[in-house]
């Protein structure tokens, strides 16, 4: 790391008992109502609840929606491409994890 730069990361912690409303989890994550719902619809959020205004979702979520995010920003990919790579890489740290 002698190269001079630093770098600055920014971390929250929601712990998974924590409930967000589909409001309060697009404001928290910075993503559009429209892909909130695209990122329900293709499976990767799982909402508890019938319809948007009653959605209610774990604190596991903020930190899905902001990855599918960084994903579809830095790679250029779709909602449910983002939602597939998602899974694999969880099924990587899975696999790994296992293997250690």
């Amino acid at each position: 790391m002698g190269n001079g730069h630093s770098v600055r990361l920014l971390c929250e912690v929601v712990e998974e008992q924590v409930e967000l409303s589909f409001v309060e989890l697009c404001r928290s994550s910075g993503a559009a109502a429209e892909l909130v719902a695209e990122l329900v619809a293709c499976g990767l959020l799982d909402p508890a609840g019938d319809a948007p205004q009653a959605w209610r979702f774990g604190g596991a979520s903020l930190g899905l929606t902001r990855r599918a995010l960084r994903l579809m920003q830095d790679l250029g990919v779709n909602a449910p491409g983002a939602a597939v790579a998602i899974e694999l890489l969880d099924r990587i740290d899975r696999l790994e994890r296992g293997l250690r």
